[in-house]
């Protein structure tokens, strides 16, 4: 009998069993078992017939799958891309795969795929980006508590969810740090590039660093509210550009790096030079701001580690357990240091 046309009803005929014990013997079952002289003999006849079980009817029968489901705002944005790189090599060690799918920045999609993911049987549900502020993360956090009841293991990436293990970027501390920073290399007059006020990863970065932008005699005299894109970036540096806000200014800070590389693009595109016209800084730390001209200043993120915790926290944690994770200013060529001017 060749390989590939043997089924499980030619196991258990070959075993001597019924089709639902041989089903039980070789893909489980969630809520009974089978006697171990029984698994011996199903496993021989499969052995001898050289029959392969078929994942999904094992996962159907065990009541979950070996996949990790991991859902992202935009995997062409590097910031998720570098996230779900870690969370994929730390599935892998656990022997999971990763299924990927991407919200948009929707949020009632990323309920509807958190429910996707349910119906799917995964093995465990990772989430990563901001939150909005208001019912959507309730429904996401009523989703995943759901999850949680049936067994699934469930982390958040970036922002707390309610109930649900977080992995969080110290988004308060990160934006202080860099408002220090810039304020000790002779900054003290800004321009933010604010992200979506509704989000609340931008809601902290701009309170984080215009309340240690006060306290150390800094002010921020123009705000442009954008997408978090390299179009919105570019968008609203070209805003503050044409409608004069940029005068006197000293540095403009966005929000996140993908905006920044969006605002040296537009800055470039009304004469202006950074560092030598106006200063610019990010946030997120993507390996590519390394590689522009200039070198842009930003406040690492370590994703890899943010994807490694996520993982271990959805497989492991038992309640409601939020780990943060810090922030390291990295001060580059885009702001140079105003005290040797």
């Amino acid at each position: 009998m060749a390989a590939d046309r043997v089924t499980l009803s030619d196991v258990a005929r070959e075993a001597g069993v019924s089709l639902a014990t041989a089903s039980r013997a070789i893909n489980g079952s969630a809520d009974r078992s089978v006697r171990p002289e029984l698994v011996e003999r199903v496993t021989a006849a499969a052995a001898r017939l050289r029959y392969s079980p078929d994942a999904t009817a094992q996962a159907m029968a065990r009541g979950r799958t070996t996949t990790l489901g991991l859902l992202v705002h935009d995997i062409a944005d590097p910031y998720f891309s570098a996230i779900a790189a870690a969370v994929v090599a730390s599935a892998e060690t656990a022997g999971l795969q990763v299924s990927l799918a991407t919200t948009q920045n929707d949020p009632a999609r990323e309920v509807q795929l958190v429910d996707l993911m349910r119906r799917q049987r995964a093995r465990a549900v990772v989430i990563a980006g901001g939150r909005s502020a208001g019912s959507s993360t309730e429904d996401l956090a009523g989703q995943l508590a759901a999850l949680r009841a049936q067994g699934v293991g469930v982390a958040a990436i970036g922002q707390p969810v309610p109930g649900v293990p977080s992995v969080a970027v110290d988004n308060l501390g990160g934006s202080a740090s860099l408002a220090r920073a810039l304020l000790a290399l002779g900054y003290r007059t800004f321009a933010l590039l604010t992200g979506p006020r509704q989000r609340t990863t931008a809601q902290e970065r701009c309170r984080g660093f215009s309340d240690a932008l006060g306290a150390g005699g800094g002010v921020v005299i123009a705000r442009s509210e954008t997408p978090f894109t390299w179009e919105g970036g570019h968008a609203g540096m070209l805003r503050l550009i044409d409608d004069g806000s940029l005068h006197g200014v000293d540095a403009v800070v966005a929000t996140n790096d993908v905006m920044a590389l969006g605002a040296l693009a537009a800055a470039r595109e009304r004469g202006l030079r950074v560092p030598e016209d106006v200063a610019l800084t990010g946030f997120g730390g993507i390996s590519t701001l390394r590689d522009v001209v200039p070198a842009l200043t930003t406040v690492a993120v370590p994703m890899g580690e943010l994807g490694e915790r996520a993982v271990r926290l959805a497989l492991t944690a038992e309640g409601d357990v939020v780990e943060s994770v810090g922030c390291d200013v990295v001060v580059r060529a885009s702001t140079p240091d105003l005290r040797r001017r």
